[in-house]
């Protein structure tokens, strides 16, 4: 009798736990900013999927639009209550892996036999400083020249190619322009995250070779500033803001009205449903050299967290998983960071737009803008210039000019 009562007993304690082990499950709060609008239902699927499979963990999702992420994000950090892991871009990710309040993932990567092989080792590296892994690329994205050609066939010209230089390109805008008062050749935004690649399109470069003082105002550069503001000014192939009455340029693309648009893979799913006209992408020209965008969203964990180990398997799910990744390809929600042919296979293959392969060319001529610990302070101070000399209220060359002195005299380097 005693023996039975014994084995009731144990059976309830382990019921017991069972229980409260669902109970006590872990919970990892997650901060991010890429799931915000359209996109918040796929990251939903993710976690679905993954909660499914890590039973003993759940993932508490935090939507943050991007114009206030990074505001809240410096205030929780500061205030000592940042969520166990967070979104990060690639351009602001080195300004908080210099704070010392990332958590440094390798020697998990070593405990569970993580195979970092299975990511893009260019988007892996994005998320390294001084060696150490600070946070996982969940995606990465590209900037191409979109086109419509239809405006193409009707201006009688080429559609864009490999050969093409800045040259071929001003021609073609030129002549798009001509087809009536409301069409415009170009969009090509004249601010700090065109104007870095652009530089590198003509051989220049913002920063010395060695990082150690700026370059913003050399002759290569002022020629390039020149050449994007023209575009504007005087050709005026790219709308005027008053030209614009309100509009954006993506707004202008579907409407038919705009030729070409410099703008990354995440505009595919909007251009695929509302343009009315055939489309497709070429990579952007250049004209001493090519030079495309690299951009790259990460997954990092607080140095604080109490719940590393649970956060990091997020991260790696996010980073790292099939699943994830096609979930990611199937909604045209920017490129999965991993390697595997099958998932970028499946990615190539849904059109519009046909020239999907583009997309994979561009991928040999990325640049990466200058990093420094004052990312945004550099990012305010150059586009303040460029403002300037976009609205006629500096010479290009008085313009970066501005910018080299209040650069070399504010930004640590």
């Amino acid at each position: 009798m005693n023996r039975r009562i014994a084995k009731i007993a144990a059976l309830g304690i382990a019921l017991a736990v069972m229980v409260g082990g669902a109970v006590s499950a872990q919970t990892v709060n997650y901060l991010n900013f890429s799931g915000s609008g359209d996109n918040l239902k796929y990251l939903e699927q993710m976690r679905g999927i993954f909660e499914q499979k890590n039973p003993g963990i759940k993932v508490n999702i935090e939507t943050l639009s991007f114009g206030d992420y990074f505001t809240q994000l410096q205030t929780r950090v500061a205030a000592g209550t940042a969520p166990d892991c967070f979104e990060l871009n690639y351009e602001n990710f080195v300004t908080y892996a210099k704070k010392d309040v990332l958590l440094d993932l390798g020697s998990n990567f070593k405990e569970t036999k993580f195979d970092v092989s299975v990511l893009s080792s260019k988007a892996l590296a994005a998320f390294s400083v001084d060696g150490k892994q600070y946070g996982l690329p969940s995606s990465f994205s590209t900037v191409l020249l979109i086109y419509n050609k239809d405006l193409f066939d009707k201006a009688k010209t080429a559609y864009p190619n490999d050969s093409w230089t800045w040259k071929e390109e001003q021609a073609a805008a030129e002549k798009i322009r001509a087809l009536g008062k409301d069409i415009y050749g170009i969009s090509h935004p004249i601010q700090f995250w065109e104007f870095y690649k652009v530089v590198r399109q003509n051989g220049g470069s913002l920063l010395s070779a060695d990082g150690k003082r700026f370059t913003v105002d050399t002759a290569q550069n002022v020629e390039t500033l020149t050449f994007m503001a023209d575009r504007l000014n005087k050709s005026n192939v790219m709308a005027t803001q008053k030209q614009m009455a309100g509009m954006g340029d993506w707004d202008l693309f579907k409407a038919g009205r705009l030729g070409m648009i410099v703008t990354g893979v995440w505009a595919f799913p909007d251009f695929k449903r509302d343009c009315n006209f055939a489309w497709d992408v070429a990579v952007e020209p250049g004209n001493k050299a090519k030079a495309t965008h690299f951009f790259s969203n990460g997954i990092v964990v607080s140095k604080t967290s109490k719940n590393a180990k649970a956060a990091i398997e997020w991260a790696k799910f996010m980073a790292s998983s099939k699943e994830a990744a096609m979930i990611r390809v199937d909604a045209g929600w920017e490129l999965p960071a991993i390697t595997d042919a099958t998932v970028l296979a499946a990615y190539e293959k849904m059109t519009p737009p046909a020239n999907k392969k583009a997309v994979f060319k561009s991928l040999d001529y990325l640049v990466t803008p200058p990093v420094v610990e004052q990312s945004q302070e550099m990012v305010d101070i150059l586009n303040a210039q460029l403002e300037a000399a976009r609205d006629g209220k500096k010479t290009p060359a008085e313009a970066l000019s501005d910018a080299q002195k209040e650069l070399s005299f504010k930004i640590k380097l």
